[in-house]
């Protein structure tokens, strides 16, 4: 189309310059007219070369453009075929797997046939079985399951008895009295050593360039914080970090926060800090009595002078025997209640000795000698009744226990100590007995993995189907339990589940 328009473009253009010379020819001389004419010729021949080019651009463009879909259509072509050859092995696989399919399911229609067949043997087989074991026992099958079930029924009814029996046996010779001294003996001795408290904090810094602006100039502003909070002040190698040292755990904790906020103002010069220090020293001792309080409140021990539940309070800044002292004193609270509940002793008596047994951990910073004896000496000062502080200095021996309850706060300090994660030593004892456990379990014959679990108070040995059948799985039971009896050492009761069971897997393709 578009060689057209050129092509007719050139021949207008060429008709137009001839009328134009004729009409000039008429009206001018012979000399312009022969000029003129010259000039048309020109005109005509130029805008014949121009309609050759544009010829020639339209030829070669359509070539281009023949070429160009030749190519296209050489593509779709070998696209077309590649597309029919996938379809046609597509076409083969489905017809193979159909053809398999069918194979399948006729081969699954003879192996139900063959099953059927084979079902009806086995159940002629089993009545035939059944009868002859009938015709020589002389019973039939209800009386054979009969006299399984009564046989059952005896050894279950045996082990019941001898189980009452022995507990009847040791509540007649031991009695209340006696019970309840070998309980919290035991209890007791579960006490052991413990790591030693935390004296030091650190306080993180935003660049070390920090710890040249609280030292200040010739040492002025860390000797003010020193002289303000009665720490030390520990600027080491330690990168970003400066480190507070003291045995006050209250004093320690003033200087941590004061140093928070002089860090995150970022103006430190003496008068600076000393302002600062008077309100840190307003919120740890706000921290304090509220802590206290919460003590009080949780373990409902009441009657307490306040300067005695102040010092509780303080014990949250305290660490000892690798625990936090006012957590511990609490959790010691609730498991002497506990304990002189079931004991039938005098509870408020058991919470009140317990929540105050590590009191003098308060001030042993301050005032040298044991702290049972310390925090007896201040429960007195401060009207506490004797039988509490008899259990405060009881707690560690400093005095002769006087009752019942001292003993139970002794082993409750204990249980709170010694418990799994307590300390390094009771957990490395709990894990050696959980590891000895699955082992014992995994010698028997059929057990495919054991677990311990519940802390080690319930084993569960999954065994193999194929090895150990349902009543095999009961024996295995108490076969393990009976080991674990003759060969652990362990408190309360351990609950041995066996676990037998089958599956069946197929894929879905």
């Amino acid at each position: 189309m578009e060689l057209l328009l050129t092509i007719g473009i050139g021949l207008v253009l060429g008709l137009v310059g001839l009328g134009i010379g004729i009409v000039l020819q008429r009206s001018l001389t012979s000399a312009q007219i022969v000029a003129r004419q010259a000039e048309l010729h020109k005109q005509l021949s130029d805008g014949e070369a121009r309609a050759k080019d544009l010829i020639l651009k339209a030829k070669d463009e359509g070539l281009k453009l023949r070429e160009e879909a030749e190519n296209e259509n050489k593509r779709k072509r070998a696209d077309l075929q590649r597309e029919d050859e996938r379809l046609r092995h597509r076409r083969e696989s489905v017809d193979r797997k159909q053809e398999m399919l069918e194979n399948r399911d006729r081969k699954l229609d003879q192996v139900e046939k063959d099953l059927e067949q084979k079902r009806v043997k086995a159940d002629q087989l089993l009545a035939q079985q059944l009868q002859e074991l009938q015709r020589i026992s002389g019973l039939s099958t209800d009386d054979a399951k009969a006299i399984l079930l009564q046989q059952v029924e005896k050894d279950t009814r045996q082990d019941a008895a001898r189980l009452i029996r022995e507990i009847e046996q040791h509540a007649r010779e031991d009695g209340e009295r006696r019970a309840r001294e070998i309980i919290t003996t035991a209890i007791e001795r579960v006490a052991s050593d413990q790591v030693a408290e935390t004296t030091v904090s650190l306080v993180p810094l935003p660049n070390d360039e920090m710890k040249g602006r609280i030292i200040g100039k010739q040492g002025r502003n860390i000797k003010a914080i020193e002289m303000a909070t009665g720490v030390d002040l520990v600027v080491d190698e330690t990168p970003e970090a400066v480190l507070i040292s003291s045995h006050n755990p209250v004093r320690r904790e003033v200087a941590r926060i004061a140093l928070l906020k002089l860090i995150s103002d970022g103006r430190i010069h003496p008068g600076r800090i000393e302002s600062v220090v008077k309100k840190a020293e307003e919120e740890v001792n706000a921290a304090v009595e509220e802590a206290g309080e919460q003590a009080v409140l949780e373990t409902g021990v009441t009657g307490l002078h306040a300067e005695i539940v102040k010092l509780l309070g303080q014990l949250k800044y305290r660490t000892s025997y690798g625990q936090h002292v006012l957590n511990h004193v609490v959790e010691t609270t609730h498991i002497a209640g506990m304990m002189a509940s079931e004991l039938k002793a005098d509870v408020q008596l058991a919470k009140a000795g317990a929540l105050l047994h590590d009191l003098g951990k308060a001030v042993t910073h301050e005032t040298g000698g044991a702290h049972a004896q310390i925090g007896a000496d201040i429960a007195r000062k401060y009207g506490v009744p004797e039988p509490v502080c008899n259990i405060i200095a009881a707690h560690h021996s400093e005095e002769e226990a006087k009752s019942l309850e001292a003993i139970l706060v002794i082993a409750a300090d204990a249980i709170s100590g010694a418990r799994p994660g307590a300390r390094r030593e009771s957990l490395e004892q709990y894990l050696k007995r959980v590891q000895a456990l699955e082992e014992m379990a995994n010698a028997f014959v059929g057990v495919q993995q054991s677990y311990a679990i519940q802390a080690g108070r319930e084993i569960r040995i999954i065994v193999k189907p194929d090895h150990i059948d349902d009543l095999g799985a009961i024996n295995l039971s108490k076969q393990i339990a009976k080991k674990v009896e003759d060969n652990l050492e362990y408190p309360g009761q351990i609950k041995v589940t066996v676990i037998r069971e089958t599956r069946a897997v197929e894929f879905a393709k």
